[in-house]
């Protein structure tokens, strides 16, 4: 996929993949946009929830058009990681074998405990997440996603981020999801909460069959950035005048690009790092500390998501 020439000049570096990776999220996110513009399914303000406490100046600013929302998925938006529930459907639809979810599961485990992403162990589950993928449809995965949807994650999203989700999409702003999830995957959640899009990671595929490759890399830390950097100058945006919401210390250089960041749930490293900047926190978990560990959920069936099918990402390359 060619360069899209939307990048403005960055002050810090980042590399060709993450340009790449984010410039063809920008991309996938403004084709489904408009496609699905027409028929989103709004959903409701969750009954009781606030978009912003008492004596806090009003915020997102209504009518503002040059100004969006951009909200992480896993533990942000939702309770736990999308590629998680999403692994779990497909290993209920036996696409691998429970060798293989052993192998995931200690993936996410060890990424779980030791808090940090490891290069060979992220490689090693791109690479066995697109080999599950490879060779499928993607409409086959779209409409097993809509499944999974509604099997695991329908029930996982925090209503308090939701409502702030709402409360741009009330001002007459756009909101998009950013992750690292597949952009598939992404687009079906942000269109069952109502939201304009996704960003996510893109997979290549050739008349509409994965090939087993990313375009650039998955959608993670810097390259978020680069797809929220791309997505604005092509919408006209003034990140100035945008909103960010991450849970992760890893979304730091998305959430220093807009002149609004959010620490929604967030992990050790965020909360000293928001803190020191006067950023504003949200914390929606009942149990922060056995949120933040996850041994359950990293040790169980499920682990497989994690780092796995983080680069599951699926998104239709033509040729």
């Amino acid at each position: 996929m060619a360069a899209l020439g939307w990048l403005t000049p960055r002050r810090r570096s980042a590399t060709a993949r993450s340009v790449l990776a984010g410039e063809a999220a920008a991309e996938a996110a403004r084709l489904t946009s408009a496609a699905d513009e027409d028929s989103a399914l709004l959903t409701k303000t969750p009954e009781g929830a606030d978009a912003a406490p008492p004596g806090e100046p009003a915020f997102p600013v209504a009518g503002d058009d040059r100004a969006a929302a951009f909200f992480d998925l896993d533990n942000t938006v939702m309770q736990g990681a999308a590629i998680f529930h999403f692994g779990r459907g497909l290993y209920k639809r036996k696409f691998f074998e429970r060798r293989e979810l052993t192998r995931f599961a200690w993936q996410q485990a060890w990424f779980r405990l030791a808090g940090v992403e490891d290069p060979e162990h992220m490689q090693d589950a791109r690479d066995s997440a697109l080999s599950i993928v490879k060779g499928h449809r993607v409409c086959e995965l779209m409409s097993i996603g809509e499944e999974i949807y509604d099997e695991y994650m329908a029930d996982r999203i925090w209503p308090g981020t939701r409502a702030l989700a709402q409360a741009h999409l009330d001002a007459g702003q756009k909101v998009w999801l950013v992750t690292a999830a597949p952009v598939e995957t992404a687009t079906i959640i942000a269109r069952r909460l109502g939201l304009t899009g996704a960003l996510g990671t893109v997979a290549e595929s050739v008349d509409g069959v994965y090939t087993g490759r990313l375009v650039g890399e998955p959608l993670h830390g810097p390259a978020k950035a680069e797809a929220v950097r791309a997505l604005a100058a092509a919408e006209g945006l003034d990140l100035e005048r945008c909103a960010a919401y991450s849970d992760s210390h890893n979304d730091i250089p998305m959430l220093s690009l807009v002149g609004h960041p959010y620490a929604i749930n967030p992990d050790t490293k965020l909360r000293k790092y928001a803190r020191a900047r006067d950023w504003r926190l949200r914390d929606y978990r009942t149990g922060r500390k056995a949120a933040k560990v996850g041994i359950p959920a990293a040790a169980g069936v499920g682990a497989l998501a994690g780092g796995t099918v983080a680069a599951v990402a699926l998104h239709r390359r033509r040729r």
